[in-house]
């Protein structure tokens, strides 16, 4: 584990010299009230600040930027309920690199339309996630461009895996990560590069009750899939593709999964904002919701809360946390 930990990190100081020009460093700072609210102490990772609204930039802008002249000449496919498509679109921008983007038919409004205002090039193929990605995957095979998968890539791994290094850098002492997880590309990057600067910390990967892929996974000793029901973290709902690369990174290195209900997830969105005047979409609330399931786990402890994403629309937001 830690040789694997090692060759990750190198690899994500190299993504961060290629990426750190043209991403945010989002603050990581101290929430007074989330922790008289939690008994811990609470820093927040305000990744929700970053450009198009979360940390899927750094995955998608490094792996543009990793591609060879001859595949960004051919342009490149890839699929996305709505984060890793704002991302990938604002990253072939950048690059001028053509893009084919591939949306599920569950993909929430507010996010398409910021697709299309964004100018992206979107179709809607397939009722699922897995379905669209296997569609999108066909294409670019047929097509001879690169997919660019939203996790199952060690290039978005390493890029996603820059949040753990400035949480590193910026965080004095702290006791635990707490990162969403969905496919798994966010905490296993942050994960490997902990695991080799600062060990004494603990990675926690959250999910919703709902859609717990990975937690099952990891129990399994092999990718499994699960009856999902529906969740205000949409971002990170869906199953894992077969063969993915984040299965082996999240089993080795992250130290422990958290399952949270949806009532503690509209709990936390409701929080951030009442406290903070944030709103956070269901994912980036996972970390708080799991101080709120558990607080006796996490008091006198200093927590990092990921806040991974602000991509939800008013109307939804108010929707969720009117029962809050």
């Amino acid at each position: 584990m830690i040789l694997e930990a090692a060759g990750l990190a190198a690899g994500v100081r190299k993504a961060y010299g290629l990426i750190a020009a043209d991403v945010r460093r989002t603050p990581v700072g101290l929430s007074e009230p989330l922790s008289r609210a939690t008994g811990a102490r609470v820093l927040v990772k305000w990744e929700c600040d970053q450009i198009t609204g979360s940390f899927k930039l750094r995955g998608a802008l490094h792996k543009i930027r990793s591609l060879s002249a001859e595949e960004r000449a051919l342009g490149v496919v890839s699929a996305s309920t709505g984060n890793h498509g704002l991302a990938i679109g604002h990253a072939a921008r950048l690059e001028g690199v053509a893009l084919k983007l591939y949306l599920p038919a569950t993909v929430s409004e507010a996010k398409r339309k910021k697709l299309e205002a964004a100018g992206v090039d979107l179709e809607i193929r397939g009722s699922s996630c897995e379905m669209t990605e296997a569609f999108a995957r066909e294409t670019a095979a047929r097509t001879g461009r690169v997919f660019v998968s939203p996790y199952n890539d060690l290039d978005i791994v390493r890029g996603a895996g820059t949040v753990g290094l400035e949480i590193a850098e910026d965080a004095a002492a702290f006791d635990d990560v707490l990162v969403p997880v969905g496919g798994g590309g966010l905490v296993a990057g942050i994960a490997g590069y902990l695991k080799a600067v600062r060990p004494e910390g603990r990675v926690v990967g959250v999910e919703p009750a709902a859609s717990d892929f990975m937690a099952a996974s990891v129990r399994a000793g092999r990718l499994v899939g699960i009856e999902e029901g529906p969740t205000a973290a949409d971002a990170v709902a869906g199953g894992i593709e077969p063969g993915s690369v984040t299965f082996a990174l999240c089993r080795d290195l992250v130290d422990q999964f958290v399952a949270v209900p949806e009532a503690l997830i509209a709990r936390a969105m409701a929080l951030i904002f009442e406290h903070h005047g944030r709103r956070v979409e269901g994912a980036g609330a996972l970390p708080l919701a799991a101080l709120l399931r558990s607080p006796r786990r996490w008091r006198d402890r200093t927590v990092v809360l990921v806040a991974s994403g602000e991509n939800v629309s008013a109307e939804r937001f108010r929707e969720i946390v009117a029962g809050a």
